[in-house]
């Protein structure tokens, strides 16, 4: 038995337990998931990439099929409505038969407009979940999303269990390569698009398989926080490089970040006191901690580095009571990861869904919980050089305590982010990417 088949069991068992405890807060009988379904672009043919439903693949590491149904009520054997049909244009998923179809019943479906005739007959006590609510009410489905379930799945979503971490480990086996053939093809001189096509080789993974479109930005592009594009020229010189890039295991994802310089600079002195930044909060990450405070601590070691290399001309305590650190580093420390690269459910503060905003101050927080043992989570703090914050606060009083020829010597790096995926486990931390040797 293979390790994954041992984990599959406890897996299901689990979600087999959350699902009885969310159908009896909602008093149903069982939930209808559905898979999804193809989009097809407007006024074409041809269909956006398939993106399954997270709570479908969930229960089953199928990504690439939709048309496809579960039907779970928390005690029975689950029912998998797998989608195969006729069909000569496109490749036809074959029948499936790996180490977790033993523990679903098995009806496969020729035609997806046929589906009816295997889901429950007494529609009002099963509740559709899914994102195609014409679907749900045309096939007679009254109750589609409700909140209890949801908020109570998306809760417990945060505590993965032992197949879970197993694949998200295999994630970043897969996004690990890639870095490393990125990193390589930087120091090469390639463009983005090739340094692209690099990453893609090495994690065998293709624009539509990784589990987010890939940030590699060189040069000023690492400035923009989400820069989506990918340059096909490579630029006179490659001064910097930024790449934000995960990989998918089994539908669970890997998201990394690392920064380079081609030169033993300034920029890689700044990169290195970033690097250890990253280090001392994912090691703060700990039982009972809260996450918000990882974000506080966060914005205090960015203070510091703007103490010590000569950027802001006040004591770290004054930068952050000025609110300094949110130019240089305007987003939140991270997020849960897992079926989603920013899983569900970080900002409630109950299992009933009672909201748990971010503070005033710091807004763009994803996460506010309590850390607690099986929780994984993203660490990635960064330090930018972004014309238009630098601008707001230039306009500010605060701007007669910043160096700003030294800012302008690090405008053309564009700026620095590092990001691991930590796994908190009740007497210590995993660090996934680290222990990979990234």
């Amino acid at each position: 038995m293979s390790n994954f088949e041992s984990t599959y069991k406890a897996h299901i068992n689990t979600l087999q337990q959350r699902t009885a405890e969310a159908l009896q807060r909602e008093g149903l009988d069982g939930l209808v998931i559905h898979s999804g379904q193809g989009k097809r672009l407007f006024l074409d043919d041809n269909h956006y990439p398939f993106k399954v439903n997270p709570q479908f693949k969930a229960w089953v590491p199928v990504v690439d099929n939709p048309n496809c149904w579960l039907v779970v009520d928390g005690k029975s054997k689950p029912k998998l409505i797998f989608y195969r049909p006729v069909d000569f244009w496109h490749k036809v998923p074959p029948e499936p038969n790996d180490f977790w179809t033993e523990h679903f019943d098995l009806v496969m479906l020729q035609q997806a407009d046929a589906v009816e005739k295997h889901l429950p007959y007494d529609k009002p006590r099963f509740a559709y979940i899914g994102e195609y609510i014409e679907v749900a009410k045309a096939l007679g489905f009254e109750n589609v999303n409700p909140d209890r379930v949801l908020h109570y799945l998306h809760y417990q979503r945060a505590y993965k269990t032992d197949y879970e971490l197993d694949c998200m480990r295999e994630a970043n086996k897969l996004a690990v390569a890639g870095h490393k053939a990125a990193a390589a093809a930087f120091h090469e001189g390639k463009s983005e698009f090739d340094i692209n096509l690099a990453y893609a080789q090495a994690s065998r993974q293709g624009d539509n398989d990784v589990p987010y479109n890939s940030i590699v930005a060189l040069n000023e592009h690492a400035a923009i926080l989400h820069y989506m594009q990918c340059d096909t020229d490579a630029p006179a010189y490659n001064r910097s490089f930024l790449i934000d890039a995960g990989a998918n295991f089994h539908g669970y994802a890997a998201d990394i970040t690392r920064t380079y310089s081609r030169e033993n600079d300034r920029f890689a002195e700044l990169i290195e006191r970033v690097d250890k930044v990253t280090v001392t909060l994912g090691e703060a990450l700990k039982p009972n901690v809260g996450y918000t405070d990882i974000h506080l601590l966060a914005h205090d070691g960015i203070a510091q580095i703007l103490h010590d290399v000569g950027l802001v001309n006040l004591q770290p305590q004054d930068i952050v009571e000025q609110g300094i650190t949110r130019t240089f580093f305007p987003h939140g420390i991270g997020h849960f990861l897992g079926l989603q690269v920013h899983d569900v459910g970080g900002q409630f503060n109950d299992d009933r869904g009672t909201p748990k905003p971010s503070p005033d101050d710091h807004p763009f927080l994803r996460c506010t919980r309590m850390v607690e043992p099986r929780q994984v989570f993203t660490i990635e703090p960064g330090l930018y050089f972004i014309d238009s914050l630098l601008a707001d606060l230039k306009s500010t009083e605060a701007s007669k305590y910043i160096n700003w020829d030294t800012v302008d010597l690090y405008r053309p790096y564009g700026g620095i982010r590092i990001e691991d995926n930590i796994i908190v486990h009740r007497d210590k931390n995993e660090n996934m990417t680290r222990d990979l040797d990234l």
